[in-house]
């Protein structure tokens, strides 16, 4: 595919701006961010933890994509974390939809089956990514 790794790359530019966005949003209204962890019945045990964990984990991902290297173990970071957010998401679903989004910034305003849809999207374009970036790893004679 001629075009192949433009378009990784704007996938994983794509993400970058996503998870440092939703990285940053989260950090800069901490407390917040921890009360709305901590109203979700699934992680009100473990709030103080996963307000820094996932806010460490999402610029850990970017930080793997902005390095060509390093970039298809961030693909497969941000899948694992996009397939991990939707599926926490039809958790919530299953309880209730009054639960607050503890995404941060403008994402906290989609609800939450919009959401799921955005996560989807980017599930989608992870895979893409990991697909192109795997074929273009190949060698020669495997392509």
């Amino acid at each position: 595919m001629k075009y192949r790794n433009e378009i990784v790359l704007t996938i994983a530019t794509c993400f970058i701006l996503l998870l440092v966005y939703a990285a940053l949003t989260k950090l800069l209204d901490y407390q917040k961010f921890v009360v709305q962890i901590g109203q979700s019945p699934l992680l009100t045990n473990y709030a103080s933890f996963i307000a820094w964990l996932i806010p460490a984990v999402e610029i850990l991902i970017a930080v793997l994509l902005a390095w060509p290297r390093f970039r298809l173990v961030g693909l497969y970071g941000a899948f694992i974390l996009m397939v991990m957010f939707t599926a926490y998401i039809a958790a919530i679903l299953s309880f209730s939809e009054d639960i607050p989004c503890s995404c941060g910034g403008v994402l906290e305003q989609l609800g939450w089956k919009e959401h799921l849809v955005f996560n989807v999207v980017f599930i989608l374009l992870a895979l893409a990514g990991i697909v192109l970036t795997s074929q273009s790893n190949k060698p020669e004679a495997l392509k």
